[in-house]
């Protein structure tokens, strides 16, 4: 038996997942540009707070520092909050040039 603590699968996705607060302009193949507030990004994908006026599968390509574009689809929708994933998963060294980018200030990264 392992000597470190166990996580659960929601906790592990909530370590992968750093705080950050990027507003960014999504391409929309039918609405054009759509205006989208990061809160938290993964190298799997992102969470936008905020109305959104896309629906469960639409698609948007968005531009990161360190990244580019990268497209992602809208997995799941509330009424404040929209869940979307990459096409592709981000690799750990721009992932972690992408976390220095976009929270400047050491106090907000999380502890690596």
């Amino acid at each position: 038996m392992g000597a470190g603590a166990q996580l659960s699968v929601t906790d592990m996705r909530r370590a992968m997942r750093h705080p950050v607060e990027q507003p960014v302009i999504g391409e929309h193949r039918q609405l054009g540009d759509v205006h989208l507030h990061i809160a938290n990004i993964s190298a799997h994908g992102f969470m936008a707070t905020g109305q959104s006026p896309l629906t469960r599968g639409d698609r948007v390509v968005i531009r990161l520092p360190v990244i580019g574009r990268i497209e992602a689809h809208l997995i799941w929708l509330t009424e404040e909050r929209a869940g979307y994933q990459f096409e592709r998963i981000i690799r750990l060294d721009d992932f972690t040039k992408l976390i220095d980018a976009l929270q400047p200030n050491p106090r907000l990264r999380a502890a690596r």
